[in-house]
Order: C-alpha cells, then structure tokens, then sequence
C-alpha cells in the first residue's frame, strides 16, 4: 500500500510538471504568431480534459487491484487457519473457545482437552490482569498432554468493539489469543537420547599401589596386578565403558551419560570390589576415581578430571567425585587413609621449597583463621628453615583468644619474635610480587589468616594435611598435602628432618611442633601412623619439655565449668552420637565447642559428637569421631570439612536450633548412604 501510494504522488507531480511545460510552449508559440491563441487553448483544454480522464482511470485499476490483492490475502490467511498442520484454538479471556481447527479435533479426539484449556486460560486472564500492552505479549511454554509433549505458543489479538456502550465497558472478552499446539515429543526424545550419549571421560587410579608393591613379592604381585585389573575391566565393561590403562596405576575411562548415571545410583561399587583383592599382608587395594561432564572437547574433560583426582587424593583417596556444571558430587570416601611409608616426597619437597625460599625477596607464613597449635607450630617450622637460609621471614597471626594464649605468652617471653609475628596491616604492607607465601594447615582459599594476600603474590607454597575440598588454593606452585599425616607440624618436622640443612632449632619451637602433633592427635591417640611417631622422636632429640607442652594445653576453670556444662546437657541420637548446643555470648565459642566435642568423646558408647555454638551471624559446628563415623562426610554436607575423626563447620543466616535440624538431616542422610 505504502509503495502504491508513492507511485501514486510521483505520477502526479509529473504530470503537473508536464502540463507547466506545455502551458509555456504554447504561449511561446502563441507570442510570435499571434493567430495560434485560439488552435492553443483548445488543445491545453483537450489536454487537460484527457489528462483528467486518464488519472480517474489509473485510480480505478489500482482500486480494483489493492482490493483483489487484499481479498486474495484474507483468503489465504483463513485457508491457512482452517487447514493447519498444527492442533489450533481461538480462545477468549472469559474461558469461551470460540473455534478449533479440525486438527486440533482430531488431535485430541481421545483425551479431556478441557483440563488443559483451563489452566491455559488461567495463564492468559492472569497476563490480560496483569498487563496492558497485550499486543507486545505471547504465552509459550512446554505442556505434557497424554503420551506427548507440545510447545503451547498464543498471540493476543483485541476483539474490535460495535458501540460505543460496549467500548465503554470494561469486559473479559475483550481480548481473545489464537493458541498453537506445537508437538515436541520426537524433538525431546531426541534431546534426551542426544544427553544420554554424551561421553564423559574419567581417570581411576590405585590409591596405594607403591606401597603394595614394595611389600609383596614378584610373583604375588602379578598375581595382585592382574586381579586388580580385571575387577577394572570388568566393571567398566558392566556400563558399556571403555578403559585404557595409561600408567602402571592409571586408567582412563569413557562412559555415557545414560551409563554414568547408573554408575551413581549403584555408588560406585567398585570401590568396595577392589577392596576384596586379597594381597599378602592383608591391606585393602582402594581407588580413586574421578569422572568430568563438562568441556567442549573430549580432551578438556580429560583435563578437567585430572584436576577433579587431585581433588580426590587430597581428600584420602577410596572414594570417586563426578563434576558438572561446576559442582562436584563424591561417592566412597568412608574408610581412614593409608600411610604411606616411602619418604620421597618429603625428601623432593624440601629441596624444591629451599630453593624457592632462597629465590625469594623474603617468606611470609600464614595458618588459617582461629589459629590452634598445628597451625602456629608449624608456620614456626617453617620460619626456622628461612631464617636458616637468611631469608627475612613473618609469621601472620591475628588470633585473640585463649586458644594459643598460654604459648603466645611464653613464645613473647623469648624476646626474639616481637617483630616475627605479625598481623594483617603490616603483611599486607610486607608483601611484594617476589614474596614466597607459604600457607600451613589449611588449603582453603576462604579460611586462611589473611585472604587478601592470596592475590598479592603468585608465588605460593601449600602445606597441609586435612581432607582436600573444592574451594582449595588452585595456583600453588608447590603443595605437600598427606592427608594420611596427622598435622601440619609432622609433616614440616619431616621437611626439617629432610632439608639437609645444618641448623640449630630453638626449644621452643621444637616443642611448638610436638605441641601441634599432640594436640591434632589428642596426646597420640587418634589418627597416628608409624610417621607420626618417628617425627616425634625427631623432634625430641632437640629436647621437648612435656610437662611445659602439656601446661599450654591446660583450660581455666571457668572454661572448663563451660564444658561440663555442654557435655551435661547433650542429647544422644542413634544411641552413640552425641549432639550439644552452646548458647552462651562468648568470643572464643569455637574452641570451647572444639573442646567440648574432644570432651564428649569420653563418654561411654559415645563413638561420634557435635557441638554447635553461635558468634554474630554465624554458627560453629564442631564434629569429632573415634572413627567409627565419618564426621568429614557429614559436615562437608554443610559447606564444612576435615577429617573422618575430625571435622568443622560454619553456618551464617540461621539460628542455632536450625542449624541442629539441618544437622540432623544431614546424619540421617550419611546413614542412608552408608546403608544403601
């Protein structure tokens, strides 16, 4: 329309244009023989007369076309609706169904369509109430109707109004929308069989396999290998999988998704198979298994599931993790860690971190926050390697509570560590980008001293030894994290032991590691190896006061009228699990609840205990087992971590009562899962 009205206005002005330039010869023509005027005048009249004649007609051939055009249209337009290839309705606001097509009749010849049209109508009077420019507004969403899925999609269209009264009136038929049945099920089928056969890729690896190895003959051990092998194969065979054995204990694996998914709803039974491969000396064979969905290329997931084993085998290895999305779920993961005996690794630690320490402008030491025994004991191990090597060393503690406060008060007797240990202001104001930051007794990016120091430098050392979580430190440089060790003060004793270098370790801080392995080991009894005690009997070489170590350990009598307190008023569940509450103001909740948990451990037939307290916003959940339970598995439900002995959480935005019921879901959860 808009193109013929344009043909339309330029065929006028040209012929206007026309007309002028006639007129002007004429009266040019007329000037210089003056008996032309009248022969002139007649034929502009005749002119003009047939110019007129021919514009009315050209108006009506153009009339009649648009109007052919516009019928031939609507024709089009009602055939398209009345033969649609889809189900088709005309619904009105008020619930009325003004027309279906025959498709749609025959469609839903068999099923009780009025169900579905009602809560289609609902939708469309909530969008008519709600909205006033209905003309830029459609409905489309996804509808399950019998055996099929369809895609729902309706336009809005307003009824034209025949008076004057009726447009006045306010009315729900005022808007009607014309509704599409689209049918998706062989498009979902398709999406579905396409999600299913998405390949995941996996790595498996044999937790132990050196040690095993150094303790078995030739002949038992291809005897064990090809054992262990097979119960491999065959139970990546059992999901359709393919593996590839790409180092002595390694294996790489394919599955899809439809398998993966049986494989998690079976909970990974091959960690419990492996374990039935008898081996001489009787210790089990564990795997550690971690398998990616995510990535653009089959290698990327490769990638993605090495990263995701490190995960696995900085958590004790004997347990299996799957990743998308980002998230991880962990299977396994139920048994205590195996030592290992070989001490190469301490030995290539130490000489790679003596190397970074003497490339360094200086070291600054960092535990995690609520710094305890393990953590200060440690970072001073450290500092006497730096300052072996004249390095400038500082040690970053902003505690303030009765945790450390009986060695803190010796340590600063000593005189020698006023300008060692330091608080956040002056690290951050020490650090520079050729600073070696080495963390100790934690891997948590969120629970260190310090945070902000985590991005001042890139160059950062790790030691540790609880149980690898996700939201861990990812751009160290060098890690030693055992998580078979039973502090971070063992393992720097062993760094010490093996450094090669000569130095004199003051008493105090050789009594601060055996301060550390005491506490984590509550005075040698939990979670001990053959390593823990020859590290002990390292450090008392140097000389250890017990009587002193043990008197940093010694609690007031306030605080411990505060645990009697807990452990009085503690409620029992599953007849061995102890659960307390801490209710009380006080700024050092979470050592006295870490206290009360250790407390409550002594009691009869208790074999797991949680104690929960609140500071602020936050709630304190402290969780100790004899090993019977696996507290790690439970507080990791919570956002927390640990060991299977001990483990910790935090909880913001809840009250404490919350918190326990949250707490118990999650116990309620770990038994199931353990049943299962």
């Amino acid at each position: 329309m808009l193109k013929n009205k344009l043909n339309k206005n330029s065929l006028v002005s040209r012929t206007k244009i026309y007309l002028v330039i006639i007129a002007i010869l004429l009266i040019i023509m007329c000037i210089y023989s003056p008996k032309a005027i009248i022969p002139s005048i007649v034929i502009y009249i005749l002119i003009i007369a047939y110019t007129i004649w021919a514009d009315k007609k050209r108006k009506s051939d153009l009339s009649r076309q648009i109007n052919e055009l516009t019928l031939s249209v609507d024709k089009a337009a009602q055939s398209t609706i009345i033969n649609s290839p889809f189900p088709l309705v005309i619904l009105e606001t008020n619930g009325s169904v003004i027309w279906k097509s025959s498709k749609f009749i025959k469609e839903f010849a068999n099923i009780d369509i009025n169900n579905y049209l009602t809560d289609i109508i609902k939708e469309l009077k909530q969008k008519v109430n709600n909205d006033e420019n209905l003309s830029e507004i459609s409905i489309s969403e996804k509808m399950e109707i019998g055996n099929k899925v369809y895609r729902i999609i309706g336009e809005y269209v307003k009824i034209k109004e025949k008076d004057k009264k009726e447009k006045d009136k306010k009315s729900e038929k005022e808007y009607m929308a014309t509704v599409y049945f689209l049918d998706e099920t062989e498009l979902n089928t398709l999406i579905t069989k396409y999600d299913q056969s998405r390949i995941s890729v996996g790595i498996m690896m044999i937790d132990n396999y050196d040690e095993l190895m150094q303790r078995v003959s030739n002949e038992d051990r291809t005897v064990l290998l090809s054992e262990a092998e097979q119960k491999i194969y065959n139970w990546v065979n059992t999901y359709n999988g393919l593996v590839i054995k790409s180092e002595r204990d390694t294996f790489v694996c394919i599955f899809e998704q439809k398998d993966l998914l049986n494989i998690q709803e079976q909970k990974f039974s091959i960690l419990e198979d492996i374990k039935e491969v008898e081996t001489p000396d009787k210790v089990s064979l564990t795997l550690s298994i971690a398998i990616a969905e995510d990535g653009e290329t089959n290698f990327d997931k490769y990638k993605q599931a090495k990263t995701m084993l490190d995960i696995v085998l900085g958590r004790g290895g004997d347990q299996a993790v799957t990743g998308t999305e980002g998230k991880y779920t962990f299977f396994g993961g139920m048994t205590p860690e195996v030592e290992k005996y070989t001490r190469v690794k301490a030995r290539t630690v130490a000489q790679a971190l003596i190397k970074l320490i003497q490339n360094a402008s200086n070291v600054i030491i960092m535990g995690h926050t609520n710094a305890d025994m393990d953590s200060i004991g440690s970072g001073l191990g450290v500092y006497r390697i730096a300052k072996s090597l004249g390095k400038e060393a500082y040690i970053v503690n902003n505690a303030s509570h009765s945790n450390v406060d009986n060695f803190v008060k010796d340590l600063i007797a000593t005189g020698e560590y006023d300008e060692v240990i330091i608080d956040e202001s002056e690290a951050l104001s020490t650090i520079d980008e050729n600073t070696l930051l080495v963390v100790t007794d934690t891997d948590k990016k969120n629970y260190v001293d310090t945070p902000e120091l985590l991005d001042e430098t890139d160059k950062i050392v790790v030691i540790d030894h609880h149980r690898r979580g996700v939201d861990h430190i990812e751009n160290a440089i060098l890690t030693f994290h055992e998580v078979y060790a039973s502090s971070a003060c063992e393992l720097v004793t062993e760094l010490l032991e093996y450094s090669g270098l000569e130095m004199d370790i003051p008493t105090i801080e050789v009594e601060a590691l055996y301060a550390g392995i005491m506490m984590d080991t509550k005075n040698f009894t939990f979670k001990t190896g053959v390593r823990t005690f020859e590290a002990a009997a390292y450090l008392r070489k140097f000389g250890v006061d017990i009587i002193r170590v043990k008197k940093w350990f010694q609690s007031d009598m306030e605080t411990y009228n505060k645990i009697s307190e807990i452990v009085a008023n503690a409620d029992i569940l599953y007849d061995n699990i102890a659960i307390a509450i801490y209710d009380k103001d006080d700024k050092d909740v979470n050592i006295t609840c870490a206290k009360a948990a250790d407390e409550l451990l002594t009691i009869s037939n208790v074999t797991a205990s949680f104690v929960l307290g609140k500071v602020d916003n936050k709630v304190y959940i402290s969780g100790r087992s004899i090993g019977d339970i696996n507290v790690q598995l439970i507080l990791e439900k919570l956002g927390g971590g640990g060991h299977i002995t001990v483990a910790g959480a935090q909880m913001e935005n809840m009250t404490i009562d919350e918190v326990k019921q949250e707490l118990i879901i999650r116990i309620n959860e770990y038994f199931s899962e353990l049943g299962n």
